[in-house]
């Protein structure tokens, strides 16, 4: 599918909340996708050369055998570039901006880790007037950053000892983006963030820790549900009643503990291995999805129609939504693996999950895809999983790549429609012959539900919207940002009338 990529225009140097002005016109009701490219060489890297995670490389840096050195590096990664894609809800591309040139024109580096395939979520603000998003101020084709250390955040036994920040990447309506480093998810990566206007602050999740001995302090600290401030300092704060002792092997987290049901404690620091986020009626949801340890569920955080604030993380508890799994991920095998979700309204929750990995389970799991989730008054219920036209388990191919199926679905968004129905897009999930299933090339997705059904309809189908092409990834889905009130105020339709006329011309 050809692209249109707009000229960039970066209006300010500074990184700490940063702006750069892109002429990048976002209409609302449109949707907006997250998609990385791998832009390495045959150079990027060496075989026979000592990789940061260690161990010697065993292929170069061509794509897609690059990811082989995953064997003898296990934090092997590379950086690559961020690009932002404008679509109808029918899949037409409206236009696309890269990111990371935005940002270098000015002298900051900001990337993705392309096999990363938690990262690069997309959420709008509780206004509804920007995007979020995690990203790293690292070099492009840079090896092994999403298992690198965070300033401050040091974790001696990583094999990994390169040190990089994390960020908070903020589109705004106008195609403002700003730029805020943060100090979290040492060891591992920051999947995504959303923007509490009214609080001014960030809620981002992520895991933290790549090192071989007891998670220290600092590290464990840095993991899970974090809260920054919109261009403030790169320090963040864990939110969440402590659990367990600091320093200890086991039971040492944030916010929630496999203890408080019943189980014994585990490593600390994997409890709140959040990658998942939305924010409902002014209630924060986290999911858990990946790992061997904590458990496979949909987390609330905070007391209903509360959001913590950084008075009040220390004594936020964070709990399974009742009805949700409540088994231990080491032992429930064909268990959930949910990773994005999406409120129709205060009685229905749309969970993507994204399968186990396994090609032999894909075709066969009774979780992989949109699960439709119902609350009764007392606990939510599973009504149904949503699965035909993913064709799960079925091989395609994307030019000489691993031959490649879906595996369920990742990150998601909605809409409600006024005839009883919500229109539900995702980006899928894979698996395939790669050493690293994250660097598979993907789809957008979308099927419309009746919201009244509590049965599986036997008539709703997925049809794919928009498809990576060879050397690409989709990670993020979500409505395009809306202008503030006061822009909207000003300008009124001629706002909306460009940005149709523009749409109109590149179709």
């Amino acid at each position: 599918m050809k692209r249109t990529t707009l000229a960039l225009t970066v209006s300010a140097a500074m990184l700490t909340g940063s702006a750069f002005a892109t002429p990048i016109t976002f209409m609302p009701g449109n949707l907006v996708v997250s998609r990385t490219v791998y832009t390495g060489a045959a150079s990027s890297v060496t075989v026979g050369q000592t990789l940061p995670g260690g161990g010697t490389a065993v292929a170069d840096g061509t794509y897609p055998n690059v990811f082989k050195n995953e064997k003898p590096d296990p934090s092997f990664g590379i950086t690559s570039p961020i690009f932002v894609d404008q679509l109808t809800t029918s899949g037409t591309l409206v236009n696309s901006v890269n990111l990371t040139a935005a940002a270098a024109a000015q002298g900051v580096n900001l990337s993705t880790s392309f096999p990363s395939k938690s990262e690069l979520a997309i959420n709008r603000s509780t206004d509804g007037t920007s995007l979020t998003f995690m990203s790293y101020i690292a070099p492009v084709n840079t090896l092994d950053v999403s298992n690198s250390n965070t300033p401050g955040h040091v974790d001696s036994t990583n094999p990994v000892s390169l040190v990089y920040q994390r960020a908070v990447s903020q589109i705004s309506a106008d195609g403002t983006l700003q730029v805020t480093p943060v100090n979290s998810y040492s060891g591992n990566n920051g999947r995504a963030a959303i923007l509490d206007n009214a609080n001014n602050q960030y809620f981002m999740v992520g895991n933290g820790g790549n090192g071989s001995g007891i998670e220290p302090a600092a590290i464990v600290n840095s993991t899970g549900v974090q809260l920054a401030t919109l261009g403030g300092s790169p320090s963040t704060i864990a939110v969440g009643k402590q659990q367990g002792v600091a320093g200890s092997s086991t039971g040492y987290q944030f916010g929630y503990s496999v203890t408080e049901n019943g189980y014994v404690a585990d490593k600390s620091g994997k409890d709140d291995n959040f990658r998942g986020e939305t924010i409902f009626n002014n209630t924060l949801y986290v999911t858990k999805g990946s790992g061997s340890n904590g458990i496979n569920s949909v987390y609330q955080v905070g007391a209903t129609g509360t959001l913590p604030t950084a008075d009040t993380a220390a004594s936020t508890n964070i709990s399974i939504l009742p009805g949700f799994n409540t088994a231990l991920a080491k032992t429930a095998t064909s268990g959930p693996n949910p990773f994005g979700l999406w409120f129709a309204d205060d009685h229905t929750l749309y969970v993507a999950d994204e399968g186990d990995g396994v090609a032999a389970d894909a075709a066969t799991s009774q979780y992989a895809g949109l699960e439709k989730w119902t609350f009764n008054g007392t606990q939510w219920n599973l009504d149904y999983t949503l699965q035909t036209g993913l064709n799960l388990g079925a091989l395609y191919s994307v030019g000489d790549y691993f031959p490649t199926a879906t595996d369920g679905l990742r990150n998601i968004t909605g809409m409600v429609n006024g005839d009883g129905t919500v229109t539900i897009f995702g980006v899928t999930s894979t698996v395939s012959g790669s050493t690293d299933q994250g660097a598979d090339p993907n789809e957008l997705v979308s099927i419309t539900d009746s919201l009244s059904s509590t049965s599986l309809p036997t008539d709703e189908s997925f049809t794919t919207l928009y498809s990576a092409g060879y050397g690409e990834a989709l990670r993020g889905v979500a409505l395009a940002p809306v202008p503030e009130p006061a822009t909207l105020a000003i300008f009124g339709f001629g706002l909306f009338g460009i940005a149709a006329g523009r749409r109109k011309r590149k179709l």
